[in-house]
C-alpha cells in the first residue's frame, strides 16, 4: 500500500488530509534469536511488507486512532496501556510528546501488511513509523539509533514487554535486500548485501503466537536468572569463571545459556558466510540454530519443527524458526532460481502455511 492510499484511508476516516505520512518495513531475523537482550550479535533483514501511518495534529488532549482493521478509538493523551489493540500507538504518541515532537493530541490512521503474531516485528515497525511521522511533522530527522532506543522504551516501559533492541534497530536501519549485522551490546552495525542468487522465504506456519502470552517473558526471566547466577554482564560472553559455575545451575538455565552462547557464535560465522557468498555454510548454521532454539531454548512447536524438516527435504539450504518463538514464521534459504517451485511444493504439503515475504 502506498502513502497515497494511506492518505486516502486517513481522509475517509477524518474528513481532511493528513499532515504527514510515513512507512517502515517489517523484519525477519535470519539468525540470532534471544541474544539481543543478552548482549550478543544478530543478523536481521528488512522485508518488503511495511507499516504505513498518516497523522495530523489536534488542539485537544485526544488521540483518535483508526486503521483498516479496526473502528476509530479515542484515548486521552495521558492514558496508560490497557491491553487494547491501540496500546502500541498510544505508547508511541506518548513518547513523541515527551520528545516535544507533538504538543497535543492527533488523528492517526494505520495500514499494515506486516502480519502480527508472526515474529516479523509488526509492533516495532508500528512504533517506529509513528515516531518518525511525529518527528517529521516537527521538522526533524531523528538519529536512527536514538529512534530505535525510543521505540524499545515504548515496548519496555509503556507496554511492559521485556524485549531487546534488535527489532527496532532492524526496522529503523535496514532496507529490503540488506542484512543488518548488529552488536546489541555496543550498537555497532554493518549492512551486508544479501548475495545474488540467495532468496530468504518468510513462511507463516499457521501457528499464531503473542509476545504477551508469557512464554517470551519466561525465557527473558530465565536468561536474567542465569546471568545473575553467573555474575556476568551479558550471557553471550561467558568468562572462564562463569563457565565453571555454569555446571551448578539448574538444568533449564544451563540449556538456555547453551543456546544463547552458541547462537551468538553462529551469527558471527553466518555473517562471514554471507560476505563470502557461502550459501551452504549459511544454511548449515541456520539448521544448527533451529535445533538449538527447539531443544536448548525450548521455544519451538511440533508443527514448526515438521515444517522446517520438510522445507529442508524439498530443497531449502537452511530453515529455522524465526522471531520470539512458540509460533509464527519459519525462514528458509533457497536458491533464487528454485524459489517458486520450492514454495509451491511446500504449500501443497502445508495448506495452513502462507508466504509472508520473499
Amino acid at each position: 500500500m502506498t502513502d497515497t492510499s494511506v492518505s486516502t484511508g486517513f481522509e475517509r476516516n477524518f474528513n481532511h488530509a493528513p499532515d504527514i505520512t510515513t512507512s517502515v518495513p517489517g523484519r525477519v531475523n535470519l539468525i540470532g534469536e534471544h541474544v539481543d537482550y543478552n548482549g550478543g550479535m544478530v543478523l536481521p533483514a528488512a522485508i518488503k511488507q511495511s507499516v504505513q501511518v498518516a497523522l495530523s495534529a489536534r488542539s485537544d488532549n485526544v488521540y483518535r486512532i483508526g486503521s483498516e482493521r479496526f473502528e476509530i478509538v479515542e484515548r486521552t493523551c495521558d492514558e496508560p496501556a490497557n491491553n487494547h489493540w491501540s496500546d502500541y500507538t498510544a505508547g508511541a504518541l506518548t513518547c513523541a510528546r515527551k520528545r516535544g515532537w507533538l504538543v497535543d493530541g492527533v488523528n492517526l490512521y494505520i495500514h499494515s501488511d506486516v502480519p502480527d503474531g508472526a515474529g516479523v516485528s509488526s509492533s516495532a515497525a508500528l512504533v517506529t513509523a509513528i515516531l518518525i511521522a511525529a518527528a517529521k511533522r516537527a521538522g526533524l530527522t531523528p538519529d536512527k539509533i536514538q529512534l530505535a532506543m525510543d521505540a524499545k522504551a515504548v515496548e519496555n516501559d509503556y507496554i511492559g514487554m521485556p524485549c531487546g533492541i534488535m527489532d527496532q534497530m532492524a526496522v529503523a536501519l535496514a532496507l529490503p535486500g540488506e542484512a543488518l549485522l548488529l552488536n546489541c551490546d555496543t550498537l555497532d552495525t554493518r549492512l551486508i548485501p544479501i548475495p545474488d542468487g540467495w532468496t530468504f522465504l518468510t513462511i507463516h506456519s499457521g501457528i499464531r503466537r503473542a509476545l504477551n502470552d508469557g512464554r517470551y517473558a519466561a525465557r527473558f526471566k530465565e536468561c536474567a536468572e542465569a546471568r545473575q547466577a553467573l555474575q556476568i554482564d551479558h550471557l553471550c560472553h561467558l568468562t572462564p569463571d562463569a563457565q565453571i559455575r555454569l555446571a551448578s545451575l539448574p538444568t533449564n538455565l544451563q540449556a538456555r545459556t547453551a543456546h544463547v552462547v552458541s547462537e551468538h557464535k553462529r551469527v558471527l560465522q553466518a555473517s562471514n558466510a554471507m560476505i563470502a557468498d557461502d550459501m551452504s555454510m549459511f544454511g548449515r548454521l541456520m539448521n544448527e540454530s533451529h535445533t538449538s532454539y527447539a531443544q536448548d531454548f525450548e521455544a519451538s512447536h511440533p508443527v514448526i519443527d515438521q515444517l522446517v524438516e520438510t522445507a529442508r527435504e524439498i530443497g531449502a539450504i537452511g530453515a529455522r524458526l524465526t522471531g520470539g518463538g512458540f509460533g509464527g514464521c519459519v525462514v528458509a534459504l533457497v536458491p533464487t532460481e528454485g524459489a517458486d517451485t520450492f514454495w509451491q511444493t511446500l504449500a501443497k504439503r502445508y495448506p495452513d502455511a502462507w508466504l509472508v515475504s520473499t
